[in-house]
């Protein structure tokens, strides 16, 4: 892999006994309802499984968040930006993903490791050989097992995002220009590209109900959801 963590911090073992699944997309996507929807039916299957986001899950990654996604924090550099979500995502790694995963139960995450590569690789020219080497040290090189981008048209997206929201509460991320969310959906397409196993790309300009069924379908041809 090429990357070396920090003294005490070893790579994690890739046996686990959870699944760990992330939902990706553009602000408006509907990738968060997505999350919930899937969070509700493996419940009911009967399976154990922890609903969080990123930036943010445990104490201290909500309070990185928080500076993260204040939009009066205009002049924050990018290199700053990309240390912060990389701080928020050891702490949540560390604290929540992998202590769930290690006990067997499943992770459902609204935006993790994919997030940076779109954001802040594609959307802010951060080299990828860059991200990859702090994703990795974040992470303690997990990876999720399968991540579903909701993928919508910029211009759908930010509508649904300004109709839904008060202009009040539109964060630093979602107040970027167009061209920046152009880029990040480019982006993760092109993430999809390249680890078409992993990464799959769901129609989000369809229902919600629909979007649902084309995930539960994926679900059920890559696991037994027979339930527990």
């Amino acid at each position: 892999m090429g990357v070396r963590l920090p003294p005490g911090v070893p790579f994690y073992n890739m046996n686990k006994k959870g699944l760990f699944i992330t939902f990706e997309g553009i602000e408006g996507c509907g990738k968060s309802t997505q999350a919930r929807l899937l969070t509700e039916s493996l419940r009911s299957s009967g399976y154990e499984v922890v609903f969080t986001r990123e930036p943010g899950g445990p104490r201290i990654s909500e309070e990185i968040r928080t500076i993260l996604l204040n939009k009066e924090f205009t002049e924050m550099n990018r290199l700053t930006e990309i240390f912060l979500y990389m701080a928020s995502r050891a702490q949540h790694t560390l604290e929540w993903i992998i202590p769930a995963i290690e006990k067997g139960q499943t992770v459902i995450c609204d935006r993790y490791y994919d997030s940076t590569y779109a954001y802040q690789g594609a959307a802010r020219e951060i080299p990828e050989n860059e991200i990859e080497t702090i994703n990795t040290i974040a992470t303690t090189g997990l990876k999720p097992d399968v991540t579903y981008i909701i993928d919508v048209p910029v211009e759908i997206g930010l509508e649904r995002l300004h109709n839904g929201t008060k202009a009040e509460d539109i964060d630093r991320l979602e107040s970027e220009d167009v061209d920046f969310h152009r880029r990040v959906r480019a982006g993760y397409l092109e993430l999809a590209e390249k680890e078409p196993e992993r990464v799959i790309v769901i129609d989000g300009t369809k229902s919600i109900k629909e979007i649902h069924q084309d995930i539960m379908k994926n679900m059920k041809q890559r696991y037994d959801l027979s339930g527990e």
